[in-house]
């Protein structure tokens, strides 16, 4: 399977706005909103795009944290399986480096972070050493990234529709558990309707649109289009440790985000205190990416890059070998509460 031009641009309105109406997305694409919901049908169904919705991992909120491991090699493959089946720990890569295993965790708190991530990492079987880097800022992350194949026009007209409402003060802990209940749904099918949820539920469906109004102008939760890497003309993912000068943060940041190609950029705890994760089109493009830096983020120390091997799993998502999603789906929508 191919993805067409319009395949493409469906999947960037939807990372625009991961829950819009199709009515809307076919005022932007001018073509029918039935058309453009078969058309995602199928993207989804054969695991080349899906929407998910996955805990933000603000760390005024909660933690977020990026966790190095090291294994035997015989034993990889299960370490690897075993760490992908605990939920709060949402991204797991494997790195052509020094490093075998790049993991991404969100907890509700450091001491929920020790007890169910640190406490299981010293039992799994084969893992010999990890590292730890907590977020201390979260500039800008996967769901800011863009495939830029709208036209302008396009642009304007996405830029016209209603935005959705910004997210309140309120913080995770202060949604019932009631209202809990709905984020598996959310990270299964970030489009998911109140009354496909209540349904599942066995909820009215009025009142669950109003605890899915609560649970979206809470904060909590992030929500994004992803494509099938392979799909997406950048096949290539490299992870950056770097040192940035202290009170040059913020300004780093700004001038990273005009890099096209960022998923991530982040200040973090440990031996270093910056990360920044890109997709690329070759191997060649690492060694122009680390010049684009050095040339905007005056001061930068570039100290590791570790190319991913495979993406096993991504903001809870199991992806085949290919990149595309499987369709299982090992979420922490409980904010930990439960496994």
């Amino acid at each position: 399977m191919e993805l067409s031009e319009e395949d493409l641009a469906l999947i960037q309105v939807l990372q625009a706005w991961p829950r819009l109406g199709w009515s809307d997305a076919a005022k932007v694409l001018d073509v029918h909103a039935t058309t453009l919901a078969a058309r995602w049908e199928r993207l989804t169904s054969s695991g080349a795009a899906w929407v998910t919705a996955h805990l933000a991992g603000d760390p005024k909120q909660m933690l977020l944290a990026f966790v190095a491991v090291d294994c035997e090699m015989h034993r990889r493959d299960s370490v690897t399986a075993e760490l992908a089946a605990v939920p709060e720990i949402v991204t797991v890569e494997e790195a052509a480096s020094n490093r075998d295993l790049m993991l991404t965790v969100i907890t509700r708190s450091l001491e929920e972070f020790s007890e169910k991530i640190i406490s299981r990492l010293k039992t799994v079987e084969g893992l010999t050493k990890y590292q730890v880097a907590l977020c201390t800022r979260l500039h800008s992350s996967g769901d800011d990234w863009r495939l830029n194949v709208l036209s302008r026009s396009q642009l304007a007209t996405l830029r016209t529709l209603a935005s959705p409402a910004g997210p309140e003060s309120a913080q995770a802990t202060q949604l019932p558990e009631s209202h809990l209940d709905l984020l598996p749904f959310l990270a299964r099918d970030g489009r998911a309707t109140a009354a496909d949820i209540a349904r599942s539920l066995g909820r009215h469906p009025a009142t669950v649109q109003r605890q899915l109004n609560r649970v979206l102008a809470s904060g909590i939760l992030s929500f994004r289009c992803e494509i099938a890497q392979r799909y997406s003309s950048f096949p290539v993912t490299c992870q950056w440790f770097v040192n940035v000068p202290a009170g040059q943060h913020e300004a780093a940041a700004a001038e990273i985000r005009t890099i096209s190609n960022v998923r991530l950029s982040a200040s973090t705890t440990g031996p270093t205190n910056f990360v920044i994760i890109m997709w690329l089109h070759t191997l060649a493009d690492v060694m122009s990416a680390e010049l684009a830096l050095q040339q905007k983020v005056p001061g930068i120390e570039i100290v590791e890059s570790a190319v991913m091997l495979r993406t096993v799993k991504r903001v809870g998502w199991m992806l085949k070998q290919d990149t595309t999603a499987s369709g299982a789906v090992v979420h922490a929508g409980s904010l930990g509460a439960a496994d």
